[in-house]
């Protein structure tokens, strides 16, 4: 059960998110660059990795290299075209991947873009954000709660259309039967506090109708960008590989 919503919001002029769901592969992107350039950047990047649906089999390294390949194709269209220089996006996905012989979890992410789990109605952030308030978060200067507000809260550290790219964050897990994700862009998330964002995901059992209500609420509070949140909630089999859940940082 999947489901995708997505809005330009109050401010904007035009809608630089795009989303994608496609077989077990469920990504968001929010594109940055003048002259609608954002928008391409973000089409790229949900294009290279919808590509990973045809696959039978992934693996981490897969969705590294794709990540990796949605960078050079960003590049390569800035090149051929003046006007897109200096575009880029956040990304942030869930696939279903092989370890061993089973079926995990993997969680990936660049930039601010976001990938939640809701496991027995608790929800929990997977992804850290690659951005200047998350620094400001983690050394202690301001809360999270301040950083939702924080004036330089769209600066990201690390994106895609950047030549090196940087490292790509995964995580990766077994499944847990009921469990549920939310992958959203920071017009979400700047909106809404964690504990809003639960309340829907635990709230509303059908995947679309809690999208849309997600982006109800975040357009409610303000809509002072664009957003856009894709809630997973496919049934998991319990693992039986013997891995445990990894929630390191693998940077290849």
């Amino acid at each position: 059960m999947v489901g995708v919503a997505t809005d330009v919001r109050r401010v904007r002029a035009h809608n630089e998110d795009r989303a994608m769901a496609r077989g077990t592969v469920f990504v968001v992107a929010d594109g940055m660059g003048g002259h609608a350039a954002g928008e391409v950047a973000s089409g790229l990047t949900v294009d290279a990795l919808g590509d990973l649906a045809q696959r039978p089999v992934l693996a981490v390294r897969d969705i590294v290299a794709q990540v990796r390949e949605a960078n050079r194709r960003i590049l390569a269209s800035a090149a051929r075209h003046p006007d897109q220089t200096g575009m880029g996006t956040t990304v942030a996905g869930l696939a279903v991947v092989h370890v061993g012989d089973s079926e995990h979890w993997a969680v990936f992410n660049i930039g601010d873009s976001r990938v939640y789990r809701c496991i027995d109605g608790s929800l929990t952030r997977v992804t850290v954000d690659h951005s200047e308030v998350q620094e400001l978060v983690d050394e202690g200067f301001i809360t999270p709660d301040e950083a939702r507000h924080h004036p330089g809260r769209n600066i990201v550290t690390r994106s895609l259309g950047r030549d090196p790219m940087g490292p790509v964050d995964t995580w990766v897990f077994p499944p847990n039967p009921g469990e549920r994700f939310l992958l959203c862009t920071d017009g979400l998330s700047n909106e809404l506090s964690d504990e809003e964002m639960q309340e829907v995901i635990t709230g509303i059992e059908d995947a679309q109708s809690a999208g849309d209500e997600l982006l109800r609420r975040a357009l409610e509070a303000g809509g002072r960008d664009n957003a856009t949140a894709i809630v997973v909630g496919l049934q998991g089999q319990e693992s039986d590989s013997g891995v445990d859940a990894d929630t390191t940082p693998e940077t290849p």
